[in-house]
């Protein structure tokens, strides 16, 4: 099994991964990074050269790729949950636990962020942030096997609460 991280940006997704994976002693993989290396472009460059229907596509044959595979800490893009056919990739193998925080803890945490590119133009960060949020939230919550919020506790709470909610379902933590 693995445990997949789903969540907007600033959700705490990449810290979570990396304590996750150190304190299970299970490999981690940010699908992110994983289609930058496969495309040798940054996601803002491809964006721009192709389109974001190119990076959705690049996207879901590196969920398809991670999600075969088993014991791994899998941190997701923030619009992975877009596509049907990612979520059931996802879930066959793995529990969802989705990430969450209001759109100002979010907007503080990613505002030096140069790596993404703006999701809805003529909107200021915040704003963005909201839309995008209150878009995605009916299919993160479909989405997810877990909800929690990430504003008030540590990546190494947060990962403690992931463990935890795996044990009480009684599925066995990966590691």
């Amino acid at each position: 099994m693995n445990i997949v991280l789903i969540g907007t940006r600033g959700s705490g997704k990449s810290a979570v991964a990396a304590m996750l994976s150190s304190s299970l002693g299970i490999p981690k993989a940010c699908l992110d990074e994983e289609i930058v290396r496969r495309a040798a472009s940054s996601i803002p460059e491809i964006v721009e050269s192709r389109g974001w229907d190119h990076f959705r596509d690049l996207e879901s044959a590196v969920v398809q790729d991670f999600s075969r595979r088993d014991g791994w800490i899998l941190d997701t893009g923030g619009g992975v949950i877009l596509r049907d056919h990612n979520v059931r990739a996802l879930r066959e193998n793995g529990f969802l636990v989705w990430l969450q925080a209001p759109p100002p803890v979010l907007s503080a945490r990613i505002q030096g962020d140069t790596q993404r590119p703006a999701l809805k133009a003529g909107k200021t960060f915040l704003e963005e942030i909201a839309e995008v949020l209150q878009e995605r939230e009916p299919l993160y919550r479909a989405a997810a096997d877990q909800e929690l919020d990430t504003s008030r506790l540590s990546p190494e709470q947060v990962s403690f609460a992931i463990q935890d909610a795996i044990r009480k379902r009684g599925l066995k933590v990966p590691g």
